[in-house]
């Protein structure tokens, strides 16, 4: 009488722990899909500063950003793109591109006084980054053209807040 008993407790269990095991599965697969398609499709990044004023506020935006673009080569100049900062690597950056390689580019030394100016060629693999404001971003400016492969992505438009919902050009 007691083996029939531990018998039937064990189908019992065995049943609860196929049912558990399916429902951890489901989540689990749920979490990976979550996973690649934050990192390697698309994702919301929150963003701040003053080196993409006016395109971004200051206090901060919610932007889409996509992960694709940048690896099939279709990044373009005036693109909004996510970096990773070449002289910090856990710093992501938001900056636009300006110049790809081979592009020859001409800025001003310093953009306050703005008397003598300097040229540069984006070598191959590279890109030229800049913020909006010039008077307050450390970009390509004074780090020189990005490998190509710090880009993490291409910024597809402004989610939040609300009233600035829209794209990033």
């Amino acid at each position: 009488m007691n083996a029939m008993r531990v018998l039937s407790y064990m189908k019992q269990w065995r049943g609860t722990a196929k049912e558990a095991f399916a429902h951890v599965s489901i989540v689990a697969k749920f979490l990976c899909l979550l996973h690649v398609t934050d990192r390697y499709i698309i994702s919301s990044t929150h963003v701040q500063g003053p080196s993409m004023l006016p395109t971004l506020n200051l206090t901060g935006d919610v932007i889409l950003t996509e992960h694709l673009s940048h690896r099939f080569g279709r990044i373009g100049l005036g693109d909004v793109v996510l970096v990773r900062s070449p002289r910090d690597p856990k710093r992501m950056v938001t900056k636009r591109i300006l110049g790809l390689e081979g592009h020859r580019l001409t800025f001003a030394a310093d953009p306050v006084v703005g008397d003598s100016s300097v040229s540069v060629v984006v070598p191959k693999g590279h890109v030229w980054i800049q913020g909006d404001n010039l008077y307050a971003s450390t970009d390509s400016r004074h780090f020189g053209p990005v490998p190509y492969n710090l880009i993490e992505g291409k910024a597809l438009l402004r989610v939040w807040p609300p009233e600035c919902f829209g794209s990033l050009r």
